[in-house]
């Protein structure tokens, strides 16, 4: 077995991984054999840890929360300027979270023992992730920037990882984002915001949006197929545009999007990009960013995708 760390954050799913570790950890033992653990204590942990875990010689590190731990770890697998920390090192996943959307693209179970079985069996993958900037806190903010695993959006979207974020999660993933959807489409009002692919100044795309999901992988807010097309592996990202669409029409239309068959529908636009740049129409407008079901900023964002990037522990 490969070195192996595991970065666990005790307050994923309300605080349930925390009170069950000792029983999970023994789970796990069964399955990987020897392992070491870092616990998180608060924002970016493990983003920090899983750096100095792949510094320290770690050639898989493990990502066992939901999909904001998944987000935070996948970054300590890059430096701030986004060059690899320890090229070869591989990502593992252990899903435990109110959010599960990114392990559905690669086929990870939601079973604990089943994922880490797969750990064990070591079959990896090498995936693109997409590297953002944008502006930390609101459109006046510093420019900062990450690097996305799964999905990164703008609009309702934004609004609603706050609505989330800052509720018990009790409810799980995606009675917690539905919910939340609901209470965020009655007090959002549709953006206008321009959309630049692939530096085609030229060729801007000036609409008035919903949502943009900028997609590396297919699910996103509990469970929504927003971007069925999408392909981790691919070298592009799946650019799906709800355009401008009332709280009615986006509650008709919820089906087709938890099914991924909304593509068709008259007021969505979808594009394949290596690039996108997006910023909103109307200065000192705060357009909000979703990043791996994260609330980090706004707009104006560039994603770019990192082709080949990662290595990651997959079903055989």
């Amino acid at each position: 077995m490969k070195k192996t760390v595991v970065v666990v954050n005790p307050r994923s799913q309300n605080g349930a991984l925390g009170r069950r570790w000792p029983e999970i950890a023994r789970t796990l033992g069964r399955e990987l054999g020897g392992f070491e653990h870092v616990m998180t204590e608060g924002p970016r942990d493990a983003t920090r840890l899983t750096r100095e875990a792949l510094a320290g010689g770690a050639e898989v590190v493990v990502a066992i929360g939901g999909d904001g731990t998944i987000h935070e770890v996948t970054n300590g697998f890059f430096t701030e300027d986004g060059a690899p920390v320890r090229p070869g090192a591989a990502l593992g996943i252990l899903p435990f979270g109110t959010g599960g959307d990114f392990r559905k693209t690669v086929g990870i179970p939601n079973d604990l023992a089943a994922a880490a079985a797969i750990l064990k069996a070591g079959a990896t993958r090498t995936i693109d992730v997409g590297r953002l900037t944008y502006r930390a806190g609101g459109h006046a903010g510093d420019e900062a920037s990450c690097i996305f695993i799964n999905i990164a959006s703008f609009g309702i979207g934004g609004l609603v990882d706050q609505i989330v974020n800052s509720s018990s999660k009790w409810m799980g993933g995606t009675l917690s984002f539905f919910l939340a959807t609901a209470r965020a489409a009655a007090r959002y009002k549709n953006q206008r915001v321009r959309l630049i692919l692939d530096d085609k100044d030229d060729e801007p795309l000036d609409i008035t949006i919903n949502n943009v999901a900028v997609a590396n992988g297919r699910y996103f807010g509990g469970g929504m197929h927003v971007a069925p097309e999408a392909a981790v592996d691919d070298g592009l990202l799946d650019v799906v545009a709800i355009g401008d669409v009332g709280a009615l029409e986006m509650l008709r239309d919820s089906a087709k999007i938890y099914r991924g068959t909304h593509l068709g529908l008259p007021k969505v636009v979808a594009r394949k990009a290596k690039k996108v740049e997006a910023r909103p129409v109307d200065v000192g407008v705060d357009v909000l960013l979703d990043v791996d079901g994260e609330a980090p900023g706004a707009l104006p964002a560039t994603f770019q995708i990192v082709p080949s990037a990662l290595p990651l522990v997959v079903p055989a």
